[in-house]
């Protein structure tokens, strides 16, 4: 088993995520009301693997984005590491890595080897060393072969396990995944999910897949901004199935 994550986790402390009203709106639309995307939630995530399940548009990649400060809270805080998402962002970044649904909403370089040079600017100064670890990275997916393809040229799951890589190329310790399998076939579904078994980070993921979210140790159950269920996989998956079909939680 790999190592835990850091005691701190990621904690969440009633943080909360409001829309103002649209000045421009046309009056008694939604947009021309307060909207509140996510309730007050306290929680702290220390299990190396967490999903997120719930509805289109109940909140599920709002509290996501709010690991590494791609969305700020409105009230409350949260941290990851001991680290305020808002007041250290940069140093957030460093250890929380975000993987899009779209891997090429995220893939910025036209060939693979130089997309995950990218992310390694920071740390390896000089082109020759970063060009070395960008390969070598890609290798501990087994994605040497495709270094100097072109983005565009991959399926569907070779550019999101390139996303992957490029994500986690800096020695992020945390990763956030925000639907990862949607836009995959069933055989990249299946390697995905086995790639990310393998991973020593903590992952914290969002999924429609009700069998990927069964992998997780812990499972949080998010229905119109609130988190509605807490607790183990199978218990949160029932629950929401109840939830879903009408029959509460």
């Amino acid at each position: 088993m790999d190592a835990p994550a850091p005691s701190e986790g990621v904690c969440f402390h009633e943080a909360a995520v409001v829309v103002p009203p649209d000045p421009g709106a046309v009056p008694g639309s939604a947009e021309a009301r307060e909207r509140t995307i996510l309730h007050p939630c306290t929680l702290t995530l220390r299990e190396r693997r967490v999903a997120v399940i719930g509805a289109n548009g109940s909140g599920k990649s709002t509290l996501l984005r709010l690991i590494n400060g791609l969305s700020r809270p409105s009230a409350g805080a949260v941290t990851v590491h001991g680290l305020d998402t808002v007041r250290d962002v940069h140093a957030v970044r460093r250890r929380v890595g975000f993987l899009f649904t779209d891997p090429l909403a995220q893939l910025i370089m036209p060939i693979v080897v130089e997309d995950v040079e990218l992310s390694l600017k920071a740390t390896h100064r000089e082109r020759a060393a970063r060009r070395q670890a960008a390969l070598e990275a890609l290798a501990r997916f087994g994605l040497e072969h495709l270094a100097a393809r072109s983005v565009y040229d991959l399926s569907g799951g070779e550019r999101q396990l390139v996303a992957l890589v490029s994500v986690l190329a800096a020695g992020q310790q945390v990763l956030v995944a925000d639907e990862p399998t949607t836009l995959l076939d069933l055989r990249n579904t299946a390697k995905l999910r086995r790639v990310f078994e393998g991973l020593p980070q903590q992952v914290i993921y969002a999924t429609h897949d009700l069998d990927f979210a069964a992998e997780a140790d812990r499972v949080l159950v998010v229905d119109e901004g609130r988190i509605v269920f807490d607790g183990e996989a199978r218990a949160a998956i029932d629950a929401y199935r109840r939830l879903a079909l009408g029959g509460g939680t």
